[in-house]
């Protein structure tokens, strides 16, 4: 199997250049699926600490870079929306966030936002024993004794190191969202209405927002809390 992915074919979310090289390492076995974006692309093209895959090992195998608080040693690794990337040796922690046309860019956030990440939960189960387990956005899941207060598209914010759940944002009219993907992705807002479609097709969202509002459809929301709009700057290329 190739290790390299074609820079033409790449996800509109990667934060790359297309044109200027024919080829990209291709993201690892992992989060956030096809979606999800090489540490080294991150780490050599966006912020330019190192300047090559082999640099990328150099500084894995120290353990000097945490991602959701955990050393990571696969320069391949994915990476995606609302992981956090740590560099404590130098201070500098960021979070994964779409701007505006869906491309991932690193947002600076102090060493307290560092300590969690949020989580967009895509679907609940009971599993055996009768615990329920949460799936999050980027595949992985969070077990919880009560489900009473959990529902599909509902937030979570998870403790990186005790990997329990801190807080909780209900998905429904007045929320706070951001919208990652689509034509609106990047714009914040809040929740007008929620249009329930029956059968097959898709439920859609109208969020308010301070340059009027837009339309779309549910799965492209994520429900999150004004510190998500505190945050200064992005570390984009």
């Amino acid at each position: 199997m190739t290790r390299h992915q074609k820079r033409l074919s790449v996800p509109n979310s990667w934060p790359v250049e297309r044109k200027t090289n024919t080829f990209t390492v291709k993201a690892g076995a992992g989060p956030h699926g096809e979606a999800g974006v090489p540490l080294v692309v991150l780490l050599r093209d966006v912020l330019g600490y190192v300047d090559s895959t082999k640099e990328a090992r150099y500084a894995l195998n120290n353990d000097s870079i945490l991602v959701n608080g955990d050393a990571v040693s696969d320069e391949q690794r994915p990476i995606g929306m609302y992981d956090i990337l740590a560099f404590p040796e130098r201070g500098e922690y960021f979070r994964v966030f779409p701007d505006e046309g869906g491309r991932l860019a690193l947002t600076p956030v102090d060493e307290d936002a560092a300590g969690s990440r949020l989580g967009k939960i895509t679907n609940k189960t009971v599993v055996p024993g009768g615990v329920t387990q949460l799936t999050l956005h980027d595949g992985t899941n969070v077990r919880v004794d009560d489900d009473a207060d959990y529902e599909t598209n509902d937030s979570i914010v998870v403790d990186n190191e005790t990997k329990e759940i801190v807080a909780h944002f209900e998905y429904e009219e007045g929320a706070l969202v951001t919208a990652v993907a689509g034509q609106h992705a990047g714009q914040i807002g809040e929740i007008e209405d929620i249009d329930v479609t029956l059968g097959s097709g898709d439920n859609t969202v109208t969020v308010a927002s301070e340059d009027g509002g837009y339309e779309t459809v549910e799965e492209y929301v994520v429900v999150i809390d004004e510190n998500f709009t505190d945050d200064e700057g992005d570390a984009d290329e």
